[in-house]
């Protein structure tokens, strides 16, 4: 639920929900592959430009994003996020499997948008190689970073979450050797563009696996890290109860 401007109560409904997560992965990929493509495309050859302009892009538009679908569906756009979720009981798991296919969805739909804008082939299967011990460690330091990002956000400074996120991805581009995916949906929808932001097929499924691992440890981490101890009158009060 969110307030209004006229400050009347919104309460989504579960299809509203739904078509905001398919929407918003889908404006998602289609700003990572497209600014990949306008990045490679304008930067000469030199890598480093295009994954500049590639994070920026990333970034600038998980804030944009998160901001306009955060009241409608909590703006996940992420399965391992939906996972958090689900597991802290905050969505039911019905509705974890239905967010996480609109974001599956949206997101290759999001591909196919940008191979039109840059008249690719709209279907493509990925030859960009991301494999070894690095790259699947960095995928699971990327989630739980990010992850630790939005829980720690919601707890204590719930209006910074868009800001934090975007920031966070952002560096994630840059200091993480598999330039910070942290997302099954996005990792999916990546094997989908033969382009700068693409991953091979074989590479994803392992990929996917850290970064579930990722999410799941920051998860049960900040179960604990942002759980109030109780002390004194509290402590007090719930022994009465007991």
């Amino acid at each position: 639920m969110s307030e209004t401007m006229e400050g009347a109560v919104y309460t989504p409904s579960l299809s509203q929900k739904l078509v905001a997560e398919a929407l918003g992965t889908a404006l998602l990929l289609a700003t990572v592959v497209g600014s990949g493509i306008m990045g490679d495309s304008l930067s000469g050859g030199n890598v480093a430009i295009a994954l500049l302009a590639n994070a920026i892009a990333t970034g600038a538009i998980l804030v944009v994003l998160i901001l306009i679908f955060g009241p409608i569906s909590g703006a996940h756009f992420n399965p391992a996020v939906t996972l958090s979720f689900a597991i802290q009981r905050v969505i039911s798991w019905n509705d974890t499997v239905l967010f996480m296919g609109a974001q599956i969805v949206g997101g290759v739909l999001g591909v196919v948008l940008a191979h039109g804008m840059f008249g690719q082939e709209l279907m493509q299967l990925s030859t960009t190689e991301r494999s070894g011990t690095g790259q699947s460690l960095a995928e699971i330091v990327a989630t739980f970073g990010l992850l630790a990002t939005i829980l720690g956000c919601v707890r204590f400074r719930a209006e910074a979450v868009p800001y934090a996120v975007g920031l966070y991805i952002t560096a994630g581009y840059w200091f993480t050797a598999s330039t910070s995916f942290a997302n099954p949906a996005v990792t999916l929808a990546r094997m989908f563009t033969d382009t700068f932001a693409g991953i091979n097929p074989a590479n994803a499924p392992l990929f996917i696996v850290m970064q579930i691992v990722g999410a799941i440890l920051a998860t049960w981490l900040f179960a604990w890290l942002v759980k109030s101890p109780m002390t004194g009158s509290n402590a007090v009060e719930a022994k009465a109860r007991s």
